[in-house]
């Protein structure tokens, strides 16, 4: 018996090793590194000095890095609501099959393939003020009159910005919300029918609990990826107007290719990610506790 049963272990181990030494390679090993790294005085050119937790000391008194967190926390949850919001809409919408239904979510989920460097080199040549097509049709249409420069406000700069990424990235949102509708029982709206319940009551009181994990799945993902943003603002804003776009990415790639501080921009990358943890955990606990209740 003992034969078989090892044998059988041992196949396994073989066959979750190549998983295993893709984690260790892509995440684990990485984050080792880049943990001892800030630890040191470390230059990309030059030599290395053991600092201790100076780097975490200094990045607790650094306004820069406490303004673009909470940049990037606002980016985070407009992108959110947004994505949100347009998703169940369009999770709605298509989730029937009926004449055209198909076409319909092909459409939508079209812009996921495209990268983010060419849909912002797409954005940025059609708001271009000479050659763009959006600033020549709003001259025309008599909306503006003069130059359109839209990445040289804030509110305006992020505006581009968030459509952009709601355009790009909500196919993904809504395969994932349609995909949860469509595993619901439809027992469930028949007897919410029966019953002479609305649409609304019957999406507020079905719909959205049963929906609660995968609507907690998308928040994971669309958090991690917002506060991972980098792309979109290095080509569109480059940080701009008055540095008031600099995301947390952005940061700390300033940090370490522009200022050579490799010591200083891993302390900052840990910082985020320990952030991006507590946020996980607590969206992931707060699911878990009203699924109990």
């Amino acid at each position: 018996m003992s034969g078989p049963r090892a044998r059988r272990q041992r196949a396994g181990l073989l066959f979750v090793a190549p998983a295993v030494l893709l984690v260790l390679g892509m995440f684990v090993l990485p984050v080792i590194v880049t943990a001892v790294m800030s630890f040191y005085d470390w230059s990309l050119l030059g030599q290395r000095t053991f600092v201790g937790l100076a780097n975490y000391d200094r990045l607790l008194g650094d306004t820069s890095w406490w303004h673009s967190l909470g940049f990037t926390t606002l980016y985070t949850a407009i992108v959110t609501a947004a994505l949100l919001v347009v998703g169940f809409a369009l999770a709605t919408a298509v989730r029937h099959r009926r004449r055209g239904v198909g076409l319909l979510r092909t459409a939508f989920v079209l812009p996921v393939v495209i990268g983010f460097a060419t849909a912002s080199y797409l954005t940025l040549w059609l708001m271009d003020d000479r050659i763009g097509v959006v600033p020549d049709l709003l001259r025309r249409l008599g909306v503006v009159d003069g130059s359109v420069s839209v990445f040289s406000h804030f509110p305006s700069a992020l505006t581009v910005v968030v459509v952009l990424v709601v355009w790009k990235t909500v196919g993904l949102t809504m395969l994932l919300l349609m995909s949860g509708m469509q595993a619901i029982s439809k027992d469930f709206y028949e007897a919410a029918q029966v019953d002479g319940a609305s649409r609304a009551r019957t999406f507020f009181s079905i719909t959205l609990p049963l929906l609660r994990p995968t609507v907690a799945m998308v928040l994971v993902l669309t958090v991690i990826g917002s506060y991972l943003a980098f792309d979109q603002f290095f080509i569109l804003t480059q940080g701009g107007p008055d540095n008031s776009t600099i995301p947390v990415v952005y940061l700390i790639y300033r940090a370490g290719f522009i200022d050579f501080n490799l010591g200083y921009s891993a302390a900052m990358s840990i910082g985020l990610m320990v952030i991006l943890l507590i946020l996980t955990t607590v969206q992931l606990v707060v699911l878990r506790s009203r699924e109990d209740q």
